[in-house]
């Protein structure tokens, strides 16, 4: 199960987000369930109160002057119960503006959720 924001490049309007989850799923065999926090409410993402609040702590003071810096100062965040952050820099060059045909998106194997459909899915391997 993967809970994404609701903008951004994983929105649930994302076209290109489902074509690569479900190049995903063709690869790994699994079944992905989806579920997008609505608009405004990724303060709910469980991941994000729990981990975010450590990494502004630990930034506190510092001069965010680098990408080293800032990658440096995400890695370094622990906390008392053990919470260990790892991060690096991914230096991978992507495609901008790479567009997703009708074509390619009937392709994606998707089942909208009963429920806010649009918002959860499951994408399985492909047919």
């Amino acid at each position: 199960m993967i809970t994404a924001d609701g903008g951004g490049s994983n929105s649930a309007t994302s076209r290109l987000w489902k074509k690569e989850l479900q190049s995903l799923a063709t690869e790994t065999g699994l079944e992905i369930n989806v579920c997008h926090y609505p608009p405004g409410t990724s303060k709910w993402n469980k991941i994000e109160h729990r981990l975010f609040s450590f990494i502004t702590k630990n930034w506190r003071g510092e001069p965010l002057v680098s990408l080293e810096t800032i990658v440096n100062l995400i890695a370094n965040t622990t906390t008392e119960k053990g919470l260990k952050v790892k991060a690096m820099t991914d230096t991978n060059i992507y495609q901008k503006g790479i567009k997703v045909s009708d074509e390619e998106m009937e392709k994606i194997n998707l089942k909208m959720d009963d429920f806010k459909g649009k918002w959860n899915y499951v994408i399985s391997k492909e047919m």
